[in-house]
């Protein structure tokens, strides 16, 4: 399993901002667009870009605490 597959990433619609949103709160805020695959492409991306600067820079990642909610019953 690579590094950045322990970050959880998703895109959601936003009705207040008329865009998806792609979300990985672990390690960045957030990036926008108006096509929901293209922005989970761009957020994949940016997560792995993040993942490299950290450690070249010999950076700690900060822990994954993101998760997916699991459905109960």
């Amino acid at each position: 399993m690579k590094t950045t597959d322990s970050y959880h990433k998703w895109v959601e619609w936003s009705e207040e901002d008329g865009v998806y949103i792609g979300k990985c709160p672990d390690l960045i805020s957030g990036i926008h667009g108006e096509d929901p695959v293209g922005v989970y492409a761009d957020l994949a991306r940016v997560v792995e870009e993040v993942v490299a600067h950290f450690e070249k820079s010999g950076r700690r990642l900060p822990p994954p605490r993101v998760r997916p909610m699991q459905e109960v019953g």
